[in-house]
């Protein structure tokens, strides 16, 4: 069975600010959206993979990775990975910018599959 990728419109670019987190709500998901300075736009679970928990979206932003503002941990924007020596996975979504428009994919409906490792 091919997935199909949905997708969601959130806004214009120029509400993405560069290094700062935002967070969306689409199909009951909270997702955290990150602009990085080279003007990259990246979305992944708004929840930190630490046991304790957390909002992702109050991160610090450092090149194409996020500091968990709680806990310290590393994450790869780009593949939710969490940096060693901690381990974990955040779930990471599709971003298009279209017409200047950012837009989040979801796989049929399905957010929980959507890249999540």
């Amino acid at each position: 069975m091919e997935m199909t990728t949905n997708y969601y419109s959130i806004g214009p670019l120029e509400e993405c600010l560069a290094q700062v987190g935002r967070v969306v709500i689409i199909e009951d998901q909270e997702i955290a959206v990150f602009r990085t300075s080279d003007g990259n736009v990246y979305a992944l679970a708004n929840k930190s993979p630490h046991p304790k928990g957390g909002p992702l979206a109050e991160a610090i932003v450092s090149g194409h990775y996020i500091y968990d503002p709680l806990h310290d941990w590393k994450i790869d924007l780009t593949s939710g990975a969490v940096q060693a020596p901690d381990t974990g996975q955040v779930a990471t979504y599709p971003v298009i910018v279209k017409n200047e428009v950012v837009q989040i994919g979801f796989y049929d409906n399905n957010p929980s599959l959507v890249n999540n490792k």
